[in-house]
């Protein structure tokens, strides 16, 4: 055994909880069985489920914070509070938006999916003599399936667009300012989906199944999985999360012998890096990942929190938060909000008994001024893409903000999308102000004016090459072969001819289908090369440990 300590600039990280005046305490927890992590954080806001009759519920709250309380705010909630009431059945998940702090989406036993907008004004006199609570109203209702909605969950860089899981063994994505259809559907589960995640992103999206099998998904392409292999082999809940753009997944479960379980996966091939067996207890498993390259595992009933560092196709234990206190369900805090004055690297939500907790996990250091080295650039707010574009085939990397100086700039170029012929310009300079604005604008109008859904529109326009008449079919031309069957087929457009306009649909629809069949190969044969390069750094790594 090694004498030697492994360097590390978290080894010392350590897990500090809150105050019990600054956590919200009377927290109605809802007794579903149902495996989802129970609550959800923004920016600004906490959603959490809750116990409610007469249908499903859940409630909104202001964030706590380990290091002080809300202002004006009780750290004990009144027994009747503001509620989202409008589903039927019991709430089973939530999500808020990446790009807008007062954006939430529920998805329910009834099998419908709700948009929902909080104002702050909503919070102002809470609890106070005289004070009368008001529920809150969806801006949007979706019909997402016959059966149960199990997950929903936001994409990454694309406004306005949000995957759901039903039992109906599939995932569907939808634009939210045309929520008539999905307009995406993934298929091929054996049976109900437990987990799913995009990657940074969002051109890929990982399942885990109750049939015990790992799938990727090209979320745009729709239909079965890219890749499939053997997950978990126990029978219990899987859990995935996307490590980053390390191009790695982690993914937790329960083996044969109902060990508890972490492994590791690599995108390229989908094949197993790693295991770890972690313990025997019966709870689910709920894996964390932070850009700090720090995993973080809360397993259902535990009282503690490990968290390993990930390394040279390795996890290394770090240290563990222990508590008395059995968690039943838990999210961690987008990074962009973290406290870096106080050296904050993570923050989870834990909810136990009628609490929720915050908790800070902190680098101990003395240094007043911003640790660079300890924060990478976080998501930021800001999208990437609009939901025309994200379903129109563009692509763009992921928009990051410094945690020191609060400035944008772009993350890596996406890897494994073969549409990077796609000129970057353009795309920048649709996005830049329009898709800030969009969510709110968006989900308002649905409700209110069916004519105002047409306002998403102007943002595909804002690319000059294609026609006016045809928004839809301006990405279909990238290869060089596409554009110049367009203008040869141009000047036959112009004539009032049936049968000419008839050839020419047809042909658009063959150069579409064969464009779409050309990247499935790309993307199939870049799956290739980055699993040859993986085995490469083995096994170089393996002559170099010789």
């Amino acid at each position: 055994m090694s004498r030697f300590v492994r360097a590390s600039k978290y080894r010392h990280v350590f897990g500090q909880p809150s105050k019990k005046e600054h956590a919200i305490e009377n927290v109605k927890i809802t007794n579903s069985a149902w495996d989802t992590n129970i609550v959800s954080a923004s920016g600004q806001y906490l959603s959490v489920n809750w116990n409610a009759s007469g249908g499903g519920a859940f409630a909104i709250l202001p964030l706590p914070s380990p290091f002080q309380g809300i202002p004006g705010f009780p750290h004990k909630l009144p027994d009747t509070i503001p509620m989202a009431r409008s589903h039927t059945a019991t709430v089973l998940d939530t999500d808020w938006s990446p790009h807008n702090d007062s954006i939430v989406a529920s998805g329910g036993e009834d099998g419908k999916v709700m948009i929902w907008k909080v104002e702050s004004s909503m919070f102002e006199g809470w609890g106070t003599e005289g004070w009368v609570p008001q529920d809150f109203d969806p801006v949007l209702r979706i019909d997402g399936s016959p059966r149960r909605i199990g997950q929903v969950l936001f994409h990454p860089t694309a406004s306005n667009v949000l995957a759901s899981s039903s039992g109906e063994y599939n995932v569907k994505l939808w634009d939210l300012a045309n929520p008539e259809e999905p307009r995406s559907v993934l298929s091929g589960h054996g049976d109900i989906v437990q987990s799913m995640t995009f990657n940074p992103t969002g051109t890929l999206l990982v399942t885990t199944s109750r049939d015990r099998k790992l799938r990727l998904f090209d979320p745009r392409v729709g239909g079965e999985a890219v890749r499939i292999n053997d997950g978990h082999s126990g029978i219990k809940g899987s859990r995935v999360a996307w490590m980053g753009d390390l191009d790695k997944i982690a993914t937790t479960g329960f083996s044969k012998m109902s060990d508890r379980q972490v492994a590791i996966w690599e995108v390229g091939g989908l094949s197993n890096v790693k295991t770890i067996s972690l313990d025997q207890s019966a709870g689910v498993v709920m894996p964390f990942w932070t850009d700090n390259n720090i995993l973080f595992l809360a397993g259902k009933g535990d009282g503690n929190i490990r968290y390993y560092e990930y390394e040279s196709d390795s996890l290394y234990a770090l240290s563990e938060h222990k508590s008395s206190e059995p968690q039943r369900g838990m999210c961690f805090l987008p990074r962009r909000a973290l406290s870096v004055a106080d050296c904050e690297i993570a923050r989870a939500y834990k909810v136990h008994g009628s609490s929720i907790e915050p908790i800070a996990f902190i680098v101990p250091r003395k240094a007043d001024s911003f640790q660079s080295d300890i924060y990478p650039p976080a998501p930021s707010i800001e999208p990437s893409l609009s939901a025309a574009e994200f379903f129109s085939g563009k692509v763009a990397s992921l928009k990051l903000v410094s945690l020191g100086d609060g400035s944008i700039i772009s993350g890596p170029p996406p890897s494994a999308v073969p549409s990077s012929a796609v000129p970057p310009t353009p795309i920048s300079a649709s996005v830049s102000s329009p898709t800030t604005i969009q969510p709110t604008r968006t989900l308002s109008v649905n409700i209110s004016s069916p004519q105002a859904v047409a306002k998403p529109a102007p943002v595909p326009v804002s690319v000059p090459e294609p026609s006016p008449a045809a928004p839809a079919k301006s990405w279909a031309p990238p290869p060089p072969a596409a554009p110049s069957a367009a203008e040869v087929k141009t000047p036959v457009r112009s004539q009032t001819s049936d049968s000419k306009q008839a050839d020419l649909e047809q042909e658009n629809e063959r150069l579409e289908a064969e464009l779409r069949d050309a990247r499935e190969k790309i993307r199939n044969l870049e799956l290739q090369v980055e699993t040859i390069r993986a085995n490469a750094r083995k096994a170089a790594q393996a002559l170099l440990d010789e």
